[in-house]
């Protein structure tokens, strides 16, 4: 029975540690300063972009990348579906449409934005056929 609830506690304090992706930069930005963290924006359409799923599939859903990316970056999605179920409130799809016309005009899916916690944008990328590894060596490209 102890080996059990071990088995649970460990399993729940796992989740609880586990990165988490936000949809707010604002309070995203706040956290990364707090944690001396950069910012990872990721503008995706998580129900029609083919690329899009692949990266979250491929990548952000890999154990490798987040490891690292939970002592590195605070994690922000800003999603765009078109699906009617899957459309979100209001409010949140004008926070997208503003981050969108701030960080991505050109309206690229996906697209992935490194900055720290000011706004200041140190590079962006796409969907790349690369091991979690090697794409996380593509976000370390980007200098601070």
């Amino acid at each position: 029975m102890k080996n059990i609830l071990f088995g649970i506690l460990f399993f729940v304090a796992g989740i609880a540690n586990a990165q988490s992706w936000h949809n707010d930069l604002a309070s995203a930005q706040e956290m990364a300063l707090k944690e001396n963290k950069k910012v990872l924006l990721v503008f995706q359409g998580s129900d029609w972009c083919a690329p899009c799923i692949k990266l979250d599939r491929e990548i952000w859903s890999s154990s490798e990348f987040k490891d690292y990316a939970k002592d590195h970056y605070v994690l922000v999605k800003a999603d765009f579906p078109r699906k009617e179920k899957n459309q979100l409130e209001p409010s949140q799809q004008e926070k997208n449409n503003k981050l969108a016309e701030k960080y991505n005009p050109q309206g690229y899916f996906p697209l992935v934005v490194i900055m720290d916690h000011n706004g200041k944008v140190f590079g962006k990328t796409g969907y790349k056929k690369l091991s979690p590894k090697e794409y996380i060596a593509l976000l370390n490209s980007f200098k601070s």
